[in-house]
């Protein structure tokens, strides 16, 4: 590997990689291990010899046969377990096998198929990966968390209680898969450091009938723990965390409606954490309603925006929206808030639900008086009456945004902005190509789950174009690991509603469609390292003037610069050579103890 000016930082993956490991602890290490990719001279040092057949590949040659295995399951759930299998044995193939057919492995190894998986957590369960923390032994968290390495071994902590995964609601102790799933995902799309990061669940109980009554269930065996009790466990585990990983970026995911945003509110004055549910799926959106808004030759301020399902993702794509809206038109949240129309199980919000709705729904409740004259419980006189320029879709509610809906939408704006963003596919509001048909292929959509392109009779060219429209926006909320690897690499104090704007223009800027109206509307799913680093880059510089970066001497005068100081430190798929030290010189890297499976394996 080449060297740069920056080989000498901490993150850095130019070089050879110290390993204090030999023969078959080597090989039993999932971060270090090559298979039938390590080099004769490294069989020689490392006492590998007749531990592996003759015959060297090369990384290619690896991921060409380890295709070919994938490809003899013939069912998604099948290969979402080969992967994992992979995962434990050799990362850097899994990871590469991942890169180089991302668009096909994407939705096996996230949602939709991840979702089948975590409901399945228990029965398919062969080996432990992440950090596993009982209510009923808070006392024990610190202990635990000494397991994964001192302060400086770890870079990102993803957390969730299992409430509400992918929309397929309360899975438990499964919760742990989504919490490694993430973090594949800030590997894969923004190179954070696999053996850097800790996946965990806080198992609290569940209020899954099925897996109450399932002997082979593996976490607690009880209903949900609520209340105070709830509240102090989290906080337990957010200070040890603090305590023991004070320059760690926290990531929440898939809590519970009422818990999601309470938890984000409580600690984001505090230090770096993120919740993807609300802020990532809300600012990943609205990236896609601004080239959306610049297609279609609207701005935001003048924009309506109807947000069918107002739970943790609706309402956090609905603050994001506002903010973006107040920050535009110089108005205040609560007028940019009157563009915003929401709608949940009762129906659009009222005033008079105010004492049935959460904190979060509160700011968008309309006057009752202004529904008397129509049915507020309707989605289609909802979007007669507000003529809506956006609609939006996070409801689960499976083929909500019926043909009626989307065409009353499409007598009053030109070019529809329909979102059907619920996930896994089986829920989602419309289909693409319905929604394409019943507008004449005049709207600008993107979905939260993948659908397949479409031959709209019209050759490739439209073929092509819609494959690129129908993009992954609730996957997409994957653009913004960048936010964490921003975060991560500057070791910012806080994720301020500042940090948040300059990402949601950073990825916004990569749009396709700036250039071509029918083009994507968000970035394409090979080009998300790279979106990556854009949206790093934006992160750094404004925690940089802002004061909140903890990192001293980052280069942010000069873009190219700046850049070429992210990659030096983002990991890739590739093997670097070994380099042989003595266990008393080597890092707990290089003897095999970071990482999920040091934990599990030691």
């Amino acid at each position: 590997m080449a060297k740069t000016r920056f080989n000498s930082l901490p993150l850095s993956t130019s070089g050879p990689q110290d390993c204090a490991l030999n023969g078959r602890a080597l090989m039993n290490t999932p971060y270090l291990n090559k298979g039938s990719a390590f080099t004769q001279e490294e069989r020689d040092e490392f006492d590998l010899d007749g531990l592996l057949p003759s015959r060297i590949n090369d990384l290619e040659e690896q991921v060409a046969r380890a295709y070919d295995q994938y490809n003899t399951h013939k069912t998604a759930l099948g290969k979402n377990v080969f992967m994992s299998s992979m995962k434990e044995q050799n990362e850097v193939l899994y990871y590469r096998l991942i890169q180089d057919h991302v668009k096909e492995m994407f939705p096996i190894i996230y949602t939709p198929t991840e979702g089948d998986a975590i409901a399945d957590y228990s029965r398919l369960f062969r080996r432990p990966e992440g950090c596993f923390l009982n209510i009923e032994e808070p006392n024990n968290i610190e202990q635990i968390l000494d397991l994964w390495g001192p302060p400086e071994d770890i870079d990102i902590i993803a957390c969730s209680d299992g409430e509400q995964i992918l929309g397929i609601g309360d899975q438990g102790v499964g919760g742990i898969l989504i919490s490694v799933a993430k973090l594949v995902i800030y590997t894969l799309c923004a190179g954070i450091h696999p053996n850097r990061v800790v996946p965990v669940v806080l198992d609290v109980g569940t209020d899954n009938h099925e897996l109450l009554n399932d002997d082979l269930y593996l976490g607690l065996r009880r209903p949900r723990t609520r209340g105070e009790k709830y509240d102090e466990f989290v906080d337990r585990f957010v200070q040890a965390c603090r305590k023991r990983y004070p320059r760690a970026y926290i990531h929440f995911e898939d809590f519970g409606l009422q818990n999601a945003r309470k938890i984000l509110d409580k600690y984001t004055s505090e230090f770096a954490c993120f919740n993807d549910d609300v802020q990532g799926t809300g600012a990943v959106t609205l990236a896609a309603i601004y080239a959306a808004a610049h297609v279609a030759g609207l701005q935001l301020k003048d924009m309506r925006i109807v947000m069918f399902g107002a739970g943790t993702a609706g309402t956090g794509i609905a603050d994001q929206v506002r903010d973006a809206i107040a920050v535009e038109s110089d108005k205040s949240k609560e007028d940019a808030a009157k563009q915003i129309w929401c709608v949940d199980k009762p129906g659009l919000l009222l005033e008079s639900m105010k004492d049935d709705l959460t904190l979060a729904q509160h700011p968008y409740a309309k006057d009752d008086g202004e529904w008397k004259d129509a049915d507020h419980k309707s989605l289609l006189d909802i979007v007669e009456a507000v003529k809506p320029h956006v609609l939006i879709g996070t409801s689960t509610k499976p083929k909500a945004f019926s043909k009626e809906v989307v065409q009353e939408m499409a007598k009053h704006v030109d070019r529809p902005i329909i979102f059907p963003l619920s996930n896994p596919t089986r829920l989602h509001e419309a289909d693409p190509k319905d929604l394409f048909e019943w507008t004449g292929g005049k709207v600008l959509t993107a979905t939260g789950s993948p659908f397949p392109p479409i031959d709209m009779g019209d050759g490739r060219q439209r073929e092509a174009r819609f494959e690129e429209e129908s993009r992954l926006v609730k996957n997409f909320a994957d653009h913004c690991v960048g936010i964490g690897l921003g975060a991560v690499l500057s070791r910012v104090k806080l994720l301020t509603p500042a940090l948040l704007v300059s990402a949601v223009k950073a990825l916004a800027a990569q749009a396709p469609a700036l250039k071509d109206p029918d083009a994507a509307l968000l970035p394409d799913v090979t080009d998300v390292r790279e979106i990556s680093v854009k949206i790093a880059a934006a992160i750094i510089k404004q925690a940089v003037k802002d004061d909140i970066a903890q990192v001293k001497d980052i280069p942010d005068d000069d873009d190219d610069e700046l850049e070429e100081w992210i990659r030096e430190q983002m990991w890739n798929a590739e093997y670097r050579p070994l380099r042989k030290v003595t266990k008393e010189q080597g890092t707990r890297a290089a003897k095999g103890e970071a990482g999920s499976k040091g934990v599990t394996s030691s």
